[in-house]
């Protein structure tokens, strides 16, 4: 099951790996359409086409909706493919429609990226209680760090179900940093000669209103010095687009885009002097590529590089996110302290693990 642009880029590299042992997996592809456009792109990076396609997300659709077209969407395709196991990743609400859907049909689900929580079910929303409803519906779990793995436990999981695994999200991100660097994709220059550059993502529902007012102030502010290049593709969510053209549109060292597509956002990474976000998957990602996090928000569901040092949580508040932001831009050490590789979600080989979970839990064949 695919969905948003971040859980198919995290599926492709399981998807390409079982595909690869055809002895040993049939794999079917299936996907809601949610941000088409960005979707397609990654599918065509991996070379990964679907077998089913949905189709079934509506502009402004809420959230009732987007579960009863999911759900009701996937129940021919179970019928028709009768797989032996459902694969769903993530926190989104393809992921917990796809387990919910599984449990209909009385067939196993897989959850790829599992046991992560925040201990808080508004944040975020409505990401936090989809993980706890997808946990309670699957019958195998591939957790990404033993943290995520400890969090299973104590929710009463069976230790005999639980595979550490590391995130595929991981295996994705270095395949695409090494083709970038070697010429094999397409890169362009992101960062301004003799400014720092900084890469701003932010789109979370908890944030709406005040959130993303004080985020963009304070982006504003740090705009104002000479030594920084603030690139922030937006998303075109109103609640985000709204604020963040209102107040950052013009300015000088702001350079609003459009939201990007797999490939050219980890360019943006790779060249980035750090990383502001609220993104769970920048989060995994950053480490990875030697950029110290500063995560806008006030819980995070990824402790491991916050307690690694690469990561730290500064909420929204505005004199917080410029402080911390100040900190790194000014201290090199404080920023060599911060931004040494570190892989805490992974090494790249989460695909051959989660194969292999597979292969040992008997379900060898099914759908993605």
């Amino acid at each position: 099951m695919l969905g948003t642009r971040p859980e198919a880029v995290k599926l492709c590299p399981v998807i390409l790996h079982l595909r690869q042992r055809p002895d040993e997996f049939e794999v079917r592809v299936c996907v809601t359409g949610q941000h088409r456009e960005m979707l397609d792109r990654v599918l065509e990076v991996f070379g990964v086409a679907p077998n089913h396609d949905l189709n079934v997300m509506r502009p402004d659709q809420t959230l009732s909706q987007s579960t009863a077209r999911i759900v009701e969407g996937l129940e021919a395709v179970l019928r028709s493919e009768a797989p032996d196991i459902v694969l769903v990743q993530g926190d989104t609400t393809t992921t917990f429609c796809g387990a919910l859907a599984a449990f209909y049909h009385k067939i196993p689900a897989g959850h790829v990226e599992a046991g992560l929580r925040t201990g808080d079910i508004f944040r975020p929303f409505p990401e936090e209680m989809n993980r706890l409803l997808t946990t309670r519906l699957t019958a195998i779990h591939f957790a990404p760090t033993e943290g995520a793995a400890r969090n299973l436990r104590a929710e009463g999981v069976d230790p005999a179900t639980i595979h550490v695994t590391g995130n595929p999200g991981i295996d994705a991100v270095l395949w695409v940093r090494g083709a970038l660097e070697a010429g094999r994709l397409e890169s362009r220059p992101w960062q301004t000669p003799g400014r720092k550059l900084i890469a701003v993502t932010a789109h979370r529902r908890e944030s709406f209103g005040e959130g993303f007012l004080r985020i963009c102030r304070a982006l504003a502010r740090l705009a104002e010095r000479d030594d920084v290049q603030i690139v922030y593709p937006v998303h075109r969510n109103p609640n985000v687009s709204g604020p963040v053209y209102q107040l950052l549109s013009g300015l000088p060292n702001v350079a609003l885009v459009d939201p990007l597509d797999y490939v050219p956002f980890v360019d943006l990474m790779r060249q980035a002097y750090l990383l502001l976000t609220d993104s769970g998957g920048v989060q995994e990602e950053g480490p990875s590529l030697g950029k110290p996090v500063l995560v806008m928000r006030e819980t995070t569901e990824r402790p491991e590089a916050v307690q690694a040092g690469t990561a730290m949580l500064v909420g929204t508040g505005e004199e917080r996110i410029v402080e911390e932001t100040a900190r790194l831009l000014e201290d090199p050490e404080e920023y060599r302290r911060r931004s040494f590789v570190h892989n805490p979600y992974g090494d790249g080989r989460a695909s051959e693990r989660i194969a292999a979970a597979l292969l040992q839990s008997g379900r060898a064949s099914g759908s993605g």
